[in-house]
């Protein structure tokens, strides 16, 4: 997927949502690890190409977009998890059941309380599309818990891949602290060696004792999450465009200029009763003033000169 950055960092972005998968000998067409990385190669390449990620690969995350992308990932990581607890007994889940390693909910509920404050809980709800999301995981780990694995496989072993390359981007582009506040979602203190754990982790689906029907209703199920995914990517894209964009450096949004000042939401509340004009209503009446006007033409005939001067 092309990217706006150059250098390493912006290749190892092109390939964000792929899970790294290393060339194993031991490993056999007909084990599981295979046949969801073949079989899901074309949801991958569909979801790398939603115009929520490209955007976000580019640095070109909201803040409040990025905070209800979390809200999503947290109410889709306490369905996964308490049916990944439900199951963590059952011989077609328990190999997989990795807690300590990899479970993000209570990540996600710091990172929340970071961007909501102490009533995060109160702030939140799950939108549609997660909604449904979340319907199927449940639906799986209540009537189908062999598929669970599928819906386990494309969060976390995305997670540990390219997720960590979002994390980088998130962090740049919100200019968030460098301790980590608002990103704890990416990151795994107990993983020291995140490609080994991947390794291990594949070996214990591959050792799943499962007849080939078993085996495609899984791959079949994991694009089934990638759907839903996607769905939840393009759910945030539709929100994203009707956010006002807001300036840069945490400054007000750019007015502008159309309708009543007075009807904006944004501005009544920021400036209150005594507070200055709109940024682009006070520009333009500034711009009026003779002496304004004079300077502004000024700066204009030597900026007209110094072009003139560099094109010769």
């Amino acid at each position: 997927m092309p990217s706006a950055m150059e250098g390493p960092e912006g290749a190892e972005e092109a390939e964000i949502l792929h899970y790294e998968e290393t060339e194993d000998d031991s490993v056999s067409p007909t084990d599981l690890s295979e046949l969801l990385k073949e079989g899901t190669k074309e949801s991958h390449d569909r979801a790398e190409n939603t115009q929520f990620v490209k955007d976000f690969l580019k640095g070109r995350i909201k803040k409040e977009l990025f905070k209800l992308a979390t809200v999503a990932l947290y109410f889709t990581y306490s369905a996964l998890e308490e049916e990944m607890d439900r199951n963590k007994d059952s011989p077609v889940f328990a190999p997989l059941y990795f807690p300590l390693e990899l479970h993000r909910r209570e990540a996600l509920g710091k990172d929340l309380k970071y961007f909501y404050g102490e009533d995060w809980e109160e702030k939140i709800q799950c939108s549609e599309a997660t909604q449904h999301y979340v319907d199927r995981i449940h639906h799986v780990g209540q009537h189908e818990p062999e598929l669970l694995v599928a819906h386990a496989y494309t969060r976390y072993m995305g997670d540990l891949s390219g997720g960590q390359v979002l994390k980088k981007v998130a962090q740049r582009a919100l200019k968030l602290p460098s301790t980590e506040e608002g990103i704890q979602f990416y990151t795994f203190d107990n993983i020291s060696n995140a490609q080994q754990f991947k390794q291990l982790y594949r070996a214990r689906m591959n050792a799943l004792d499962l007849d080939k029907n078993t085996k495609e209703r899984i791959v079949e199920e994991a694009n089934r999450a990638f759907r839903f995914n996607m769905q939840v990517f393009d759910e945030l894209d539709k929100i994203g465009r009707s956010l006002p964009e807001a300036a840069q450096d945490g400054g007000f949004p750019v007015h502008d200029g159309k309708g009543d000042l007075r009807k904006c939401p944004y501005y009544a509340d920021k400036l209150g009763k005594a507070g200055p004009s709109c940024p682009y209503h006070a520009a333009m009446a500034l711009a009026k003033q003779p002496l304004v006007q004079l300077i502004l033409a000024a700066c204009m005939a030597v900026a007209a000169g110094a072009a003139a001067w560099y094109l010769m």
